[in-house]
């Protein structure tokens, strides 16, 4: 015949429920200190150089996937010329990024472009000339982390003007399934690592090129 509980146990049951939930929150918090949601913004301190991106840059090691500039369609911003192209201001951009890449050297870096006309037209307001896919899908879903390696010649950098989306799945696939989206002219810097693998080390977003040049 079982007994009622008595207080002891109900004070018991209650204080080991309430060190449940309190362990359960201190595992949450240090899962989002140690493993981030997002990659870190190369813009913030020297991070260009700690992460270890500059030099693999300079070392032609780098995959950097650049989401295209702000698109007319979805802005009240005057446009630069079609309607699913780019924006005035999004041209504007594209063209001081493009500066900061010349910044850091682009003589052994080539670049890819999906074929939609916001991506052609970001590509040459950046680097004035580009190698352009057939397809849009050509260089994007969960197949980019063994597609992108393979169109990478070795000791130089691939550049892929690409989609949010595109960017989204790499993230996910490489560690960052919560990541946030990626911003207008953002850049995610990925390196090919000596046994293939590629190893996300940051993005930068275009606004913030000025900041993570000037700690160099």
């Amino acid at each position: 015949m079982n007994r009622p509980e008595g207080p002891r146990a109900n004070t018991f049951k209650q204080s080991w429920l309430r060190f449940i939930a309190l362990l359960t929150l201190c595992l949450v918090i240090m899962g989002a200190i140690l493993w981030p949601t997002s990659p870190q913004n190369l813009s913030v301190g020297n991070r260009l150089v700690t992460s270890g991106a500059l030099a693999a840059w300079r070392s032609g090691n780098l995959i950097v996937l650049v989401r295209h500039e702000e698109r007319c369609d979805r802005s009240n911003n005057p446009c630069l010329g079609p309607a699913d192209g780019l924006t005035h201001p999004g041209s504007v951009s594209a063209a001081a990024v493009g500066s900061a890449f010349q910044t850091l050297g682009m003589s052994h870096s080539d670049v890819l472009s999906s074929p939609t006309t916001r991506t052609v037209q970001t590509s040459r307001f950046m680097f004035g000339e580009a190698h352009v896919l057939p397809d849009r899908l050509t260089l994007c879903g969960t197949a980019l982390v063994h597609e992108l390696p393979a169109h990478k010649i070795a000791g130089r950098n691939l550049l892929l003007v690409t989609h949010s989306e595109c960017i989204g799945e790499l993230e996910r696939v490489l560690g960052y399934p919560h990541a946030d989206g990626a911003e207008y002219g953002s850049s995610l810097f990925v390196q090919v690592r000596a046994n293939g693998k590629l190893k996300v080390l940051g993005v930068l977003n275009s606004q913030d090129w000025a900041t993570a040049l000037g700690h160099l």
